[in-house]
């Protein structure tokens, strides 16, 4: 690690320390007490549960993974898929490197198929997905459940997230998808040539337009899954005032703003987005980071599955591929190298 990364890594410690430091702060009487439930005999199966089904959306993941690999003319079998994922997990989860997941699952699938340029799409286009689904999912919430359009500054910001989601997707799929675009983005590196996997991407879809609802399909049953996972996580935490309609409307905003390039892990910007989005319904601010602290380390105790892949999973020396450093995250976009989510 150089210098710079270390800098760059200190400051992001820094700054989800800072984060979480200002959150307790203007909380009025934070509670620490309050961060644990109270413990029950259905704490455990929900704590379980909340496990299990965390698990459950990790190999939808990879399901959605390898259906865009499927649709754009990747020829690799599930299992590759699934080590290359899991490798990617663990490594953005646990190794304080710039070098993110998700550089290594091009890496990897490139030696698999032979096509770097297709195998970084894939991950790219992969990760887009969530553009669609997370808003899509958040405006069914508020359409299902009226009450959740008044709740003032949380309403607000949740619909303006989904509506930025949705309007960003949209553009670069003006942008990226022109053809004369597509040729000038061809030679060129760095964020621009993260622009031309999505061309590329794009181009495998539009030749098979029907195959795009299975990518979808695996998208939606990902997100639902995770909203399953933190339903359970809430009720381990004794957080009964949150129910689904709520959560489809708010969670997506959680998952989208969490991976912005701030701290570790989304740590304080999670938390506090759950505090914002919870506490109009009742919700103890304690609580809503508490939910925050159990998902992240939902995350981290899935990923340790991916240790072994990270191992033993590759086939070659992994610096022989080149790949931009462009992060893309949980489903969104950042600035420190491509990454898990």
């Amino acid at each position: 690690m150089t210098r710079r990364d270390a800098l760059s890594l200190l400051a992001r410690i820094a700054l989800s320390v800072g984060l979480l430091v200002l959150l307790i702060r203007v909380t009025p009487d934070f509670e620490l007490h309050e961060l644990l439930p109270d413990w029950d005999s259905g704490t455990p199966w929900w704590l379980a549960g909340a496990f299990a089904l965390t698990l459950c959306a990790l190999l939808l993941s990879v399901v959605r993974w390898y259906e865009v690999g499927l649709v754009i003319g990747l020829k690799a079998g599930f299992r590759r898929y699934l080590s290359h994922y899991l490798a990617g997990q663990f490594l953005s989860n646990f190794v304080p490197t710039t070098v993110g997941g998700d550089v290594v699952r091009v890496r990897r699938l490139s030696k698999d198929t032979g096509d770097p340029p297709l195998s970084f799409a894939s991950v790219v286009i992969e990760r887009l997905s969530g553009w669609v689904v997370l808003p899509a999912i958040s405006l069914v919430g508020f359409a299902m459940n009226p009450g959740l359009r008044e709740q003032g500054a949380s309403t607000r910001v949740a619909l303006i997230i989904a509506g930025l989601t949705l309007l960003g997707l949209l553009l670069l799929i003006i942008v990226a998808g022109n053809d004369t675009i597509g040729r000038l983005l061809g030679s060129r590196t760095g964020w621009v040539e993260w622009l031309n996997s999505v061309h590329l991407g794009l181009d495998s879809l539009r030749s098979n337009p029907r195959q795009i609802w299975r990518v979808l399909g695996a998208g939606f049953a990902y997100q639902i899954v995770l909203l399953l996972a933190a339903a359970c996580a809430a009720r381990a935490m004794g957080i009964e005032q949150v129910g689904p309609t709520a959560l489809m409307a708010f969670l997506p905003a959680v998952l989208i703003v969490q991976v912005l390039p701030l701290g570790i892990g989304g740590l304080g910007v999670r938390e506090g987005a759950f505090v914002l989005f919870f506490g109009p319904l009742g919700v103890l601010d304690e609580r809503s980071v508490a939910l925050g602290f159990l998902i992240y380390l939902l995350t981290l105790t899935t990923s340790i599955f991916g240790l072994p892949a990270l191992i033993f999973g590759g086939r070659s020396n992994e610096d022989t591929i080149e790949v931009p450093a462009v992060r893309v995250g949980p489903d969104g976009v950042s600035s420190d190298g491509l990454s898990a989510g």
